[in-house]
């Protein structure tokens, strides 16, 4: 301890986690730090840049509230957050792909009949959209009584409780799947919009060079007792931002079509889309197809 050096940093460190944590505290810890030893090493990170980022963590913690939390947006921009995904959901059995969940989620929307519409404000030139699918298990089942979470942003790109002049729980709902797995509600054509790039999330892509844009999306939160849930977004295929996502979130199974209605209908657009859920005795994962 008395001889600490660049050399043996990691070791030393690491012999005084205690005997006592759990084992996956330790697995956590040890790659951990010496990861980011290795970092600080190979880019030869300065004292000013390590109290410069100390800063920016404590920028990022003042924005942060009930409704916006900062550091999913950090991980986000880097990717961290669909890695994770990624590794924690891996299809195995033609479950549908989950992505991000990102930090606009709120518990608890309006429980909705099937088929009604989640707008509770009109915005003048948006399209609206019925959207409509079957849920179903990976041998093609429906499935019946799962809990279908729903929310968009407004045309003007802003979740409704970024959004003074929104209604609470605008463009959000809770839908049950039918005695056929299948599910149905009334939402907008989503927007494209920027990921909130006025604190310290701003910063890291000014630092990046890159761009705040997400394409246009619905959010889904697919939940059914006995089957792995799913966190998802439906990306419209004709939006921009499609294969530059500030948030990497983007895959072509998520990807759905939303066609004109036939004449006569009560909205400018339906969309089908359909998922597929896996049951836990085969490690839940939900994907959509």
């Amino acid at each position: 301890m008395r001889n600490v050096s660049q050399q043996n940093i990691s070791d030393v460190v690491i012999a005084a986690l205690s005997s006592d944590i759990p084992a996956r505290n330790r697995e956590i810890l040890e790659s951990l730090i010496r990861h980011i030893h290795a970092f600080c090493i190979e880019a030869k990170v300065t004292h000013a840049e390590l109290m410069s980022a100390c800063q920016f963590l404590v920028r990022a913690g003042h924005i942060s509230d009930d409704a916006r939390n900062e550091f999913i947006l950090l991980s986000d921009i880097l990717g961290v957050e669909v890695l994770v995904d990624m590794l924690d959901h891996t299809v195995t059995d033609g479950e549908s792909e989950s992505t991000v969940l990102g930090p606009f989620y709120r518990e608890n929307p309006p429980v909705l009949p099937k088929g009604a519409s989640i707008v509770q404000k009109s915005f003048d030139g948006c399209e609206s959209v019925r959207v409509r699918g079957t849920i179903r298990d990976t041998a093609g089942q429906p499935i019946p009584g799962v809990t279908v979470d729903v929310w968009e942003d407004a045309p003007n790109g802003l979740y409704e409780q970024q959004d003074p002049d929104q209604p609470d729980y605008n463009l959000r709902g809770r839908f049950l799947t039918d005695e056929k797995g299948e599910y149905e509600f009334v939402g907008i054509r989503p927007a494209p919009y920027p990921i909130p790039y006025d604190g310290a999330a701003g910063e890291l892509l000014n630092y990046m060079g890159h761009h705040p844009w997400r394409p246009g999306h619905i959010h889904f939160m697919i939940q059914k007792d006995g089957y792995q849930g799913l966190v998802s977004q439906i990306y419209d295929a004709d939006t921009e931002y499609l294969d530059n996502d500030a948030v990497f979130a983007v895959k072509e199974s998520l990807i759905g079509k939303m066609n004109k209605a036939a004449e006569g209908a009560d909205t400018d657009l339906v969309m089908e889309f359909n998922f597929k859920l896996k049951s836990k005795s085969g490690v839940l994962a939900v994907a959509a197809e």
